[in-house]
């Protein structure tokens, strides 16, 4: 399975899966979700939350509407409620059940964000290394092409280390 860093916008990414960076509630507010519902058009909003709430690190599945993908996942690495921090459990939980779930839905492209940053607290470099890990210790059924992205130069600069450091540990 080939990991890339990129560097964008995850709502203009190609993709048989899009992965939302999602609280318990799964409401689509800010940052990534607000991203991908503004793109999505359609009802993207209340089809995740009427799936919700759900616990910490588990996924659900919506359609993309106008997104150019088969699926969003939306992944719950940080509660809704009370203390809004993300832990690297929750990270490691949701990346886990994210690789899963795209996997049993057939896909072989996915990209995902590095869960848990941002607004939920996590520290960026550390959230990419944990992403990063359960995607180069996962064994895939269908899936060939994960690549991990960032919005800011800044956080690309250390995604694209963390890649760099976990690839050329494999070879």
């Amino acid at each position: 399975m080939k990991l890339t860093a990129i560097q964008g916008d995850i709502a203009a990414q190609r993709a048989d899966a899009l992965v939302d960076a999602a609280s318990t509630s799964l409401e689509m507010g800010s940052g990534v979700a607000g991203a991908l519902r503004r793109r999505a058009g359609g009802p993207i909003n209340e089809e995740a939350t009427s799936n919700g709430p759900v616990e910490l690190g588990e996924v659900v599945v919506t359609d993309a509407y106008g997104l150019e993908a088969t699926y969003v996942i939306h992944a719950a690495a940080m509660p809704h409620y009370g203390d809004r921090k993300a832990t690297e459990e929750s990270i490691r939980l949701a990346s886990r059940n994210t690789l899963e779930t795209a996997d049993e839905l057939g896909c072989e492209s996915l990209v995902i964000p590095v869960l848990g940053t941002g607004v939920a607290g996590f520290d960026f470099e550390d959230g990419a290394q944990v992403i990063c890990e359960e995607i180069t210790d996962y064994d895939p059924a269908r899936l060939t092409d994960v690549r991990v992205i960032a919005y800011t130069d800044a956080d690309y600069e250390q995604l694209q280390t963390v890649v760099g450091r976990l690839t050329n540990s494999q070879r």
